[in-house]
Formats: C-alpha cells, sequence, structure tokens
C-alpha cells in the first residue's frame, strides 16, 4: 500500500519507475487539456522523465504531483505503486 503524500524525491523515483514498468492513464480532463494547449501524451511523459517534482498537495481527497518544466506543467496521482494518472497538463504561459 502507498503510504502518502510522498517527499519530491521519492514521488519522483516512483513516477520513473511507473514510467518503465507500470501503467500511466490519461483523465479526460488531461486530454482536452493537451489538445487545449495542442500538447501530446508524448510530451507529458517527456515532463514526467525530466521535471522538477514539487511537494505534494490534496485535492478532492487524493493527493496530487506538480511536475513542471520552463514549458509544461503536469499533475499526476498514483493509483498504486504500478500505476498512475495524469489528472491535468498545460502550456506554461510566459
Amino acid at each position: 500500500m502507498l503510504s502518502e503524500p510522498l517527499a519530491p524525491d521519492r514521488a519522483r523515483r516512483l513516477i520513473q519507475k511507473v514510467l518503465q514498468k507500470g501503467v500511466v492513464g490519461f483523465s479526460g480532463h488531461a486530454l482536452a487539456e493537451l489538445a487545449n494547449d495542442g500538447l501530446s501524451t508524448a510530451d507529458t511523459v517527456n515532463v514526467l522523465r525530466a521535471g522538477v517534482v514539487e511537494r505534494a498537495e490534496l485535492e478532492r481527497g487524493t493527493w496530487r504531483y506538480r511536475v513542471r518544466t520552463d514549458r509544461i506543467a503536469v499533475v499526476v496521482a498514483f493509483r498504486s505503486e504500478s500505476e498512475m494518472t495524469v489528472v491535468t497538463a498545460w502550456r506554461v504561459k510566459r
């Protein structure tokens, strides 16, 4: 069982593990937001691989983790040690 919230470094390691061997799902909201900003699921995976993980935030009873680069932000929620869902994503406005 996953004990949350996770520290950013622990969340980073788990994100990497899920990307390599687990399941990454996308909420309908995330897919809509990606389309609105001209982004792809591949863009999201690249952010999850290389972005900075911020402190967890509790929203609607679920711990969420924002991962960002200078251009894109992605929010994920873990379902288990081997599954996470991209909740939303957006292009960072400059």
